[in-house]
């Protein structure tokens, strides 16, 4: 008999997860199945007790709950507490524990890119401070870079950032305007903020004018495929990289915590690609 494993949020109907686990279930031969639950903010708590009486063997988490449920888990590894939000959840002994594969799946889909060595002597700068920038930021400064600095539009938020990411790497916090103007320094530049996603497709995160050729430039955005600001680091000879990457990794790497089986990273990537058109 298969197990049950599902996605919590609010709004949920355009999650691309339900379609890409159960592709993989299937085609890797197994009777489990993944479902979407709608969780309003003010359902979460009895929400978390339903997928207990309903043996739910482990979900993912997202918008609005990835802070909310951290308390309402039985332990929360120091990762995802480092980052301080939880995205995956997993059954071990009977309890609920919350952990994060945001970062380590970005890091992965950087890691394709770069090589782990080759990441070790780059300067990557960060654009925002939300949970997207907390998750992708704690998993580059723990891989280790010659440098990490989150630019924010409020500074303080980028300094709270950066103040937990230097307990790992050298680190550092500046507002946008300095990061346009130093980007030339940088040979990473991600973009964690939802600027310039549908339905907003002309705005932009940053200036490119001062980009370097060769530049690894990072959109966690996938919808559009390629946003406005990719298509200007294009002309700047820049390298692009948008955010189907990460979302296929953080999904595979806790379909491997739930069942222990490794999915085809290339057919989740090809079953989302569909789904958008791609």
């Amino acid at each position: 008999m298969g197990k049950l494993y599902g996605l919590i949020g609010h709004p949920i109907g355009h999650s691309m997860s339900p379609i890409m686990h159960n592709r993989e279930f299937m085609e890797l031969g197994l009777s489990h199945h993944y479902h979407a639950f709608e969780l309003s903010p003010e359902q979460l708590e009895d929400g978390v007790e339903a997928m207990k009486m309903l043996d739910i063997q482990g979900f993912n988490v997202t918008i609005p709950h990835k802070v909310a449920i951290m308390p309402l888990l039985d332990e929360v590894e120091q990762e995802a507490l480092d980052i301080g939000a939880v995205n995956t959840v997993y059954k071990r002994d009977g309890k609920y524990v919350g952990t994060n594969t945001d970062g380590r799946g970005y890091l992965m889909s950087l890691l394709s890119m770069t090589g782990e060595e080759s990441l070790k002597e780059k300067n990557v700068l960060v654009i925002g401070a939300g949970g997207a920038a907390r998750a992708v930021s704690v998993s580059i400064s723990h891989s280790g870079v010659r440098s990490l600095t989150i630019a924010n539009r409020t500074l303080e938020k980028a300094e709270e950032l950066s103040n937990v990411c230097a307990r790992y790497s050298e680190t550092y916090a500046i507002t946008l305007k300095e990061a346009e103007e130093s980007l030339g320094n940088y040979d990473i530049v991600i973009n964690t903020t939802s600027i310039g996603m549908s339905p907003h497709l002309d705005r932009i995160p940053l200036s490119v004018d001062r980009l370097k050729p060769g530049t690894v430039l990072s959109d966690l955005i996938y919808n559009p495929l390629e946003t406005q600001w990719m298509k200007l680091g294009k002309k700047q000879g820049a390298v692009t990289d948008n955010g189907i990457s990460m979302f296929v990794e953080q999904g595979a790497l806790a379909f491997e915590i739930w069942t222990g089986a490794s999915p085809d990273r290339q057919r989740m990537r090809k079953t989302v690609l569909k789904e958008l058109g791609g």
